[in-house]
């Protein structure tokens, strides 16, 4: 099983079609497909610096804004099979398709570590990869990713969430870091070659 996680800002990118064929159609039984907050998430930001509301809240909120991009994606490919917690994602690949989870099972009603915004999508779709036993987690991104940079650097520059680095240490499988034209490399990946993509970590 692999871990894709699409970044948000790709939810008005034109190149997103063109990802959720590959996956609905070079993943079925394979990728399960985690999606960022977007421009849902940056309402979220906005209200709480508004508002001066806590992070709890805030927390709870931009899960829904993950979900609310999953239904969006759902919406353009149909093909991508919601699923609301691990074992419908293993329903779901047994079945030979494309997992798009919902991530309703982290709405917390008290705070923890992982209820603020050092940890955002990024860190959630690696935790995911963690609690599935996954065999690949790769993160598409919207900005290039130098290729030299190792995980701890691409949090400092904020390419991936503060946390991202700290929790990949250990981790039994490989990560990509890839920027979002690099569906070519994507599709190689799928098919068992070894490209050279943007960052790896391991």
């Amino acid at each position: 099983m692999w871990i894709v996680k699409l970044g948000g800002s790709l939810c008005a990118d034109p190149v997103l079609p063109q990802w959720l064929d590959l996956l609905a159609q070079l993943g079925g039984g394979r990728v399960a497909l985690v999606c960022g907050g977007g421009t849902f998430a940056d309402e979220v930001r906005r209200l709480q610096s508004h508002w001066q509301f806590n992070d709890l809240a805030a927390h709870n909120m931009a899960v829904l804004a993950m979900a609310q991009t999953a239904y969006q994606l759902n919406a353009l490919n149909p093909a991508l099979q919601l699923a609301t917690s691990r074992s419908d994602i293993r329903r779901v690949l047994h079945k030979g398709q494309t997992a798009l989870w919902l991530p309703f099972e982290l709405q917390r009603e008290h705070a923890d570590g992982h209820t603020n915004w050092e940890v955002t999508s990024d860190s959630i779709a690696l935790d995911l990869a963690r609690r599935l036993n996954a065999e690949r987690l790769v993160v598409v991104k919207s900005c290039r990713v130098d290729g030299a940079s190792s995980l701890a650097q691409l949090s400092e520059d904020g390419i991936v969430d503060q946390r991202f680095a700290s929790l990949a240490d250990g981790a039994a499988f490989p990560i990509e870091i890839i920027h979002k034209d690099d569906l070519e490399g994507m599709r190689a990946l799928l098919f068992g070659e070894n490209p050279v993509l943007g960052a790896r970590g391991f």
